[in-house]
């Protein structure tokens, strides 16, 4: 079992704090795994058995039927004034379940953990009535230097992202014999998220127009979108859908934790624009349960794959715009911005020309870089780095 030490620390380091602690992430990320590693952590550190309350609430085992019966479950599990632990795994599954977390919050020998596969659980009641008590560890799939980490023994970097990119990031996968089973997997579990986490959720009722939505979104990884430009595209293909109808569609989708919405910046202008945003896929490979694993963009994955490392590293992520030209991520942190241009080869002169001009002309000096696949020496253009984008993922 993986260690998942990123967020297994911030679990540790948030241990007896006054304050929930929520732990969210598409579905199969590894939440509840998490837990289990850090109820490992509590026993090795001298809490009992009996201090530590965990129920997955996807579990028949515990049907409740609102959130009293939640509330009123755990709390007879508490027999002294001792600090127990409480984790409530997909705690959106129980009706109202803000009203038994605030409940148990309120208990000042309880400490809280909860998670959830959708950004509803962060919105609305639950955001309202726990204002400014519950931090927030946004989970993701395995990274490609924890994948490097279970294939110890294997030292060629390029043919492991090959793998990491076709057999997927989901932690489960890694015990799937070929690709036949991971396709079967990713497909139930897209059908998991669609039909528990938007159809039903958002009372959605053509399945086959959000699929259209979605495949688009796949396939367009990488592409500047609009919500119009969505609607023209899929009503000129047969698919008539409104505007309104493919906001509803994308926000359900980003809610899902499916995709994330990256929107532009205006370097020069140093503003935030309203037209036209890029969505990035959570787990590349869940585009093969629909679109199949032809035509495989490599350029636009390996994108793909750098934006989720940024979101893992704290970056707040946007697409830069610099006068005519784009570029790929502007991210910033407590430290400051970085620019970066993701391109599979930048070997072509041409290529690597165009590259450079987007970051030639920011007048500022925070960190600027070329990221590709090329296996060249690092190289330092005035100011903007060239390397590789295995060694950058893997610091």
């Amino acid at each position: 079992m993986l260690e998942r030490e990123q967020y297994l620390e911030q679990l540790k380091s948030w241990q007896d704090k006054d304050i929930i602690k929520v732990v969210t992430g598409i579905r199969r990320c590894g939440k509840s795994t998490l837990f289990s590693l850090y109820i490992d952590y509590l026993k090795k550190n001298g809490i009992k058995d009996n201090h530590i309350i965990f129920l997955n609430l996807e579990s028949p085992e515990y049907n409740f039927n609102n959130y009293q019966e939640l509330y009123d479950y755990v709390n007879n599990k508490i027999k002294d004034n001792t600090k127990y632990y409480v984790f409530l795994d997909e705690v959106q599954n129980v009706n109202e379940f803000q009203k038994a977390v605030d409940g148990l919050y309120i208990k000042k020998n309880l400490d809280v953990y909860i998670t959830g596969s959708n950004a509803y659980l962060l919105s609305g009641e639950l955001a309202t009535l726990l204002s400014g008590r519950y931090i927030e560890i946004k989970m993701l799939p395995l990274s490609f230097k924890e994948y490097k980490d279970y294939y110890k023994e294997n030292d060629n970097l390029e043919k492991l992202y090959l793998k990491y990119i076709n057999n997927s990031s989901f932690p489960y996968t890694l015990s799937l014999n070929d690709s036949d089973q991971i396709d079967t997997y990713l497909d139930s579990l897209y059908n998991t998220i669609i039909i528990k986490d938007i159809l039903t959720r958002k009372k959605i009722t053509d399945s086959m127009m959000l699929k259209s939505v979605t495949e688009f979104l796949f396939s367009a990884i990488g592409s500047t979108l609009s919500v119009k430009k969505i609607a023209d595209t899929l009503t000129s293909n047969g698919r008539n859908i409104s505007v309104h109808t493919v906001e509803n569609y994308l926000d359900a989708l980003t809610k899902s934790y499916m995709f994330n919405k990256v929107s532009r910046y205006d370097i020069k202008g140093k503003q935030y624009l309203q037209t036209s945003d890029k969505y990035y896929a959570t787990d590349v490979t869940m585009r093969y349960a629909l679109l199949g694993r032809k035509n495989m963009d490599l350029g636009h994955i390996l994108e793909n794959i750098v934006y989720l490392e940024l979101k893992r590293r704290g970056y707040k992520i946007y697409i830069g715009k610099n006068e005519d030209k784009e570029v790929d991520f502007v991210a910033q942190n407590k430290g400051g911005i970085i620019y970066i241009q993701v391109a599979y080869t930048v070997r072509d002169e041409n290529t690597l020309k165009r590259e450079l001009e987007a970051l030639q002309t920011i007048n500022d000096h925070y960190p600027k870089y070329i990221l590709t696949m090329d296996i060249d020496p690092e190289v330092d253009y005035n100011g903007i780095r060239k390397m590789n984008v295995l060694d950058w993922l893997l610091k």
